[in-house]
């Protein structure tokens, strides 16, 4: 990226995973939340990402995280493996069951920004404990938008240093299940109200091939998945989605909620391409021409 200022600053996890589907198996896939945000995200704005490697990283990777123009000033190697995953899809690929869990060098993480980060007016906390969330945030100067992810780990295990965190941040991703576990309603609307009285101006309730909800004070905005033919690996499509929405956001600049919107359809057109092959295997060959047809289409889909 050169010289180019760093808008967007992704924090979270990378890792090797071991993927298998109904219809294939695949092993030493780059993966981890950092990977796909920063990739979607990387189509919109200069991005650099904050996270961790261990010395078995292998370089045709750091190439890939090169070709998508991604600052690796923020990315730390340490002695040791990579924070290593596996599981195994059932055939709705959407259920899954993990296999194994290698924290590794990623249980001794400490996400420290460089100087050039600390500037950057937009901010994605990727699903990192909500200890480290605040730790990113105790770093940041002056941030314009800032978004947090969690999941229902953080929600039963760091509640008060969850609420903490998303006290302070102007919106909150989770999926459905683990809204309703964090505020104990089941309707969503509900859910997102009990969020939103927490702090944020607003939340986003994921919900896989259904979407996804923003609620905010302005009111209830429903997004529709693109629908895809074939699901090859569903992995990484939350973060994927997390990523081009809060590079959108840094390329409009924009908090107006009409802007907001159009970046969550940014957000679903990526996260489409991202589920229709292993790790970044589609994204790699995507461009803004093949982003925007599909947006337009989906945004063709909605209109009434």
């Amino acid at each position: 990226m050169g010289d180019t200022k760093v808008e967007l600053v992704i924090v979270g996890s990378i890792g090797i995973d071991t993927i298998e589907t109904p219809f294939e198996r695949r092993e030493d896939v780059l993966g981890g939340s950092i990977s796909y945000a920063c990739a979607a995200a990387s189509f919109y704005a200069p991005t650099g990402m904050v996270g961790v490697v261990g010395t078995d990283f292998p370089e045709e990777y750091r190439e890939l995280y090169s070709h998508f123009g991604i600052d690796l000033e923020g990315l730390q190697a340490a002695e040791g493996k990579t924070f290593r995953w596996s599981g195994v899809y059932e055939d709705d690929m959407i259920n899954r069951r993990t296999l194994s869990t290698d924290l590794n060098v990623f249980a001794d993480f400490t996400p420290d920004l460089p100087d050039s980060y600390t500037d950057a007016p937009y901010v994605l906390l990727g699903n990192i404990s909500p200890e480290l969330q605040e730790h990113v945030l105790d770093q940041v100067k002056s941030p314009r938008f800032v978004v947090a992810d969690t999941m229902d780990l953080w929600i039963s295990m760091s509640r008060p240093a969850l609420e903490k965190v998303i006290s302070r941040v102007n919106m909150l991703m989770l999926n459905d299940s683990e809204v309703r576990m964090l505020t104990g309603e089941y309707n969503l609307v509900k859910c997102a109200d009990a969020v939103l009285s927490m702090g944020p101006e607003y939340v986003v309730v994921k919900k896989g091939e259904h979407g996804a909800m923003l609620v905010s004070r302005e009111g209830v905005f429903i997004l529709p998945a693109f629908p895809i033919d074939l699901v090859v690996d569903p992995t990484g499509a939350g973060d994927s989605f997390a990523g081009a929405f809060m590079g959108a956001m840094a390329k409009a600049d924009s908090l107006a909620d009409a802007d907001v919107r159009r970046c969550l359809l940014e957000a679903s057109t990526v996260a489409s391409f991202a589920v229709e092959g292993f790790g970044l295997d589609i994204m790699k060959g995507l461009d803004a021409a093949k982003i925007e047809a599909r947006r337009d289409s989906l945004a063709r889909m909605m209109a009434v």
